[in-house]
């Protein structure tokens, strides 16, 4: 048996259920608050307490704990967000096993081997993880997600016994992005700049061509640190993970911790004056050329063919 931490209904939760699915069956599923909207699982098992109503790390391990405690599963896994690895690393500490985060693959055994992302995403480590039950979570994006179809799981609601510890830690307000438009995780287009934008006025154009498209704007952690842009428009391994269809990076070398961000586009077209520029190793198309002239040129061509 595996349990699957889910921590909101979505494609991140199915690449865990699409990972869990190959290390046993059958799947079980740990929901804090209410059952969500997945198939592929025998049961979902619905922590229910007051504290619930927002995110609360300490006491969502808890419930995953006592869960463990009563089903013996063989392994424990959950999506490599944020959240997910504090969930696991809060439980790895209460049962007293290792864990192992951002995994892209896993062979079931004792020990199990795993393979997972290291340093930003620049290596792959091969390790074994040994003790029972095997705590893993899932790099985002990096392996296909399941099907969201089959039979209506089963749901079973349970209160877990939680100290007043367990709720000192939860999310009290959430604070929408100023301006309400697409987020980052979830464009499937982005198109970011870099220092080659060359000033905050330079970003209009970025602007212009992410609107035409329907996408969101991004930059990179260079341009932040210069205060030209919010934090919250930052790609990569310190700002926002992303998995568009399609990522434009226009004059942004290529850092690693950059590329640790966008590693999830489908498609990747870069926008560079320098040839040799790191990002082009990675790129599927490239324009050799000034951003502040290929951007605007591919605008008007966007603009021509819808007639505007």
């Amino acid at each position: 048996m595996v349990i699957v931490y889910i921590e909101e209904a979505g494609e991140l939760a199915q690449q865990a259920l699409a990972f869990a699915h190959e290390l046993g069956e059958p799947l079980h599923a740990l929901a804090a608050g209410g059952a969500p909207a997945v198939a592929g699982v025998e049961t979902i098992h619905v922590a229910e307490d007051d504290v619930f109503a927002s995110h609360a790390p300490a006491a969502i391990a808890q419930a995953l704990v006592e869960l463990v405690e009563r089903l013996a599963p063989t392994a424990v896994v959950a999506a490599g967000t944020e959240r997910g690895n504090e969930v696991l690393a809060h439980a790895a500490a209460r049962l007293d096993v290792p864990f192992s985060a951002n995994c892209v693959a896993a062979t079931a055994g004792d020990p199990m081997h795993v393979t997972r992302v290291r340093w930003g995403g620049s290596l792959l480590e091969d390790a074994r993880l040994h003790g029972s039950p095997k705590l893993l979570t899932v790099q985002p994006h990096a392996v296909p997600a399941a099907e969201n179809t089959g039979d209506e799981p089963e749901t079973e609601a349970f209160a877990p016994t939680l100290s007043e510890g367990d709720r000192l830690v939860r999310v009290v307000e959430r604070v929408a992005a100023a301006d309400g438009g697409i987020s980052l995780a979830d464009a499937k287009v982005v198109v970011s700049a870099g220092r080659g934008a060359g000033s905050p006025e330079g970003f209009g154009i970025i602007e212009e061509l992410a609107g035409l498209l329907g996408g969101a704007v991004g930059c990179s952690r260079a341009v932040t640190m210069a205060g030209w842009r919010p934090h919250t428009d930052q790609v990569g391994q310190t700002g926002t993970k992303i998995a568009p269809e399609i990522y434009i990076a226009c004059g942004i070398s290529g850092a690693t911790q950059h590329m640790a961000g966008c590693k999830g586009a489908k498609a990747l077209l870069a926008i560079n004056t320098d040839a040799d520029a790191p990002i082009l190793a990675s790129a599927d198309y490239a324009v050799i050329g000034d951003l502040h002239e290929v951007v605007p040129a591919v605008s008007a061509e966007l603009r021509k063919a819808r007639g505007d």
